[in-house]
């Protein structure tokens, strides 16, 4: 019988229900974090998920048993706990989440004082090592649960990055959080904004009667589509089941890429921050690089995942932060991903240049259309991406190996990597205005990909 995989991965912990995460594993993962990071004070939240109380159970009475108070701010999104953390003062911060995968899943996404990320590289796989191996060390003086209501603080923070909280009144938004944890955080903001919600699976349900959130696949994308179809919306919004991250859509129903917002908002950023940096991920790069620079910045190309992403922002004092898969990070957030602040911000967007979404990204697209992440599984990965170097390599401007490999030409490019989180090969095509090309080259690497070794 093959071993059940770790879940510990890259940059956080996420694995199946019960056989590679329990409460068990939980309670000692607990015991782990208080020894490795020295936490007398940690926040936990936990999302909607039908295991998430059990083991945020679990997991706080190993920190106590570990000697460190659990601030427990309850159900929330993950970016709940990031401003929390800092926000109450802690030590350190727990969200009980496995974001978008299936429902049988569950994980942990733990950070240090301050939101900072902890990762492969600088605590976890320590935690990984104690509480699947030992030694796990118990405190005399054990903490206790303290409840804790940030909600007022975290709802003040998100309106703050509106340079006009009236500019977004009137907004008529389709909303879909795919039952998972934002609808409370917008009836909320619903109210202190005065919108206009037309709400779509809207109830927090653990048991997601519709499927997991996860609107980066097209077949979740339907039913908002359909919803702005029927109410005439001004703009569409989904989430996943932590709401780290938010998918747009635009008046006419269409889905929009991450990657376009990734550079609508960098420009947003840069606004009175000369020489502000902004970090983006490897994936899709073309467009990002021209706003960022036209606006006065300096775009840095960084590893994709969101551990990483907020080490170099934190290294390099970025304003801003970027990926194509629609997380998006800021300076001012405690250099942390939100799902709540990117709409918040073009909707302000719309309301100043008296623009919709489809004429506000019309000639980003125009100018650089994508294939949109296309994932395979593959039984052996890296010599698929040998394959695409081999055939791609020769005549680029570029290859790059920072993450998965990345090949440039003269009027395409192209980023084909490993998920960190899933068992698939995933890959984003893009050309120089050219839709032909994009078929073609995308047609080519996908038969690479999927060529039988």
């Amino acid at each position: 019988m093959d071993p059940v995989p770790s879940p510990f991965l890259a940059y956080d912990i996420r694995g199946r229900v019960p056989t590679q995460l329990n409460e068990e594993l939980a309670f000692d993962i607990g015991l782990a974090y208080c020894d490795v990071v020295g936490a007398r004070s940690t926040v936990v939240g936990r999302d909607i998920r039908l295991s998430s109380r059990s083991l945020a159970e679990a997991l706080m009475d190993g920190l106590n048993e570990g000697g460190s108070d659990v601030l427990d701010i309850g159900l929330c999104g993950t970016e709940m706990v990031y401003f929390a953390t800092p926000y109450l003062g802690a030590d350190g911060g727990i969200m009980v989440t496995a974001s978008h995968n299936p429902r049988d899943h569950n994980g942990f996404k733990l950070v240090r004082r301050g939101s900072v990320p902890i990762h492969g590289g600088n605590g976890l796989f320590d935690i990984r090592d104690r509480s699947m191996s030992g030694p796990l060390i118990r405190s005399r003086q054990k903490g206790k649960v303290l409840e804790k209501d940030i909600t007022g603080p975290y709802l003040d923070k998100l309106v703050s990055f509106l340079g006009d909280r009236t500019s977004v009144s009137g907004f008529k938004l389709e909303v879909d959080p795919g039952n998972g944890c934002a609808g409370p955080v917008m009836t909320l903001l619903e109210e202190r904004l005065d919108l206009d919600l037309v709400k779509v699976r809207f109830e927090p349900d653990g048991s997601f009667p519709s499927g997991v959130p996860n609107p980066i696949l097209p077949e979740n994308r339907k039913e908002v589509t359909g919803a702005m179809m029927r109410s005439g919306a001004d703009v569409g919004i989904a989430w996943d089941g932590d709401f780290d991250r938010c998918f747009l859509f635009d008046e006419n129903g269409a889905f929009t890429e991450g990657y376009y917002i990734v550079g609508l908002l960098a420009r947003r950023m840069l606004e009175g921050v000369p020489g502000g940096k902004v970090v983006h991920d490897t994936r899709l790069v073309w467009n990002t690089r021209e706003l960022v620079s036209e606006a006065g910045g300096v775009p840095l190309m960084n590893r994709t995942g969101h551990a990483f992403i907020k080490d170099r922002m934190r290294s390099e004092d970025a304003v801003y932060g970027g990926e194509m898969s629609a997380h998006h990070y800021f300076r001012d957030f405690y250099y942390c991903d939100t799902g709540m602040v990117p709409w918040l911000l073009v909707l302000e967007t719309m309301a100043r240049e008296r623009k919709g979404l489809s004429e506000l990204l019309g000639g980003m697209q125009a100018r650089y259309p994508v294939s949109g992440e296309i994932n395979r599984k593959v039984a052996d990965p890296t010599a698929a991406l040998r394959r695409v170097e081999s055939r791609f390599g020769s005549g680029a401007i570029s290859v790059d190996l920072m993450d998965g490999v990345s090949i440039e030409h003269e009027r395409f490019r192209m980023n084909v990597r490993a998920s960190n989180t899933e068992a698939l090969l995933r890959l984003n095509v893009e050309t120089r205005g050219d839709r032909e090309l994009l078929g073609t080259v995308t047609e080519e690497v996908l038969s690479l990909i999927e060529m039988r070794s």
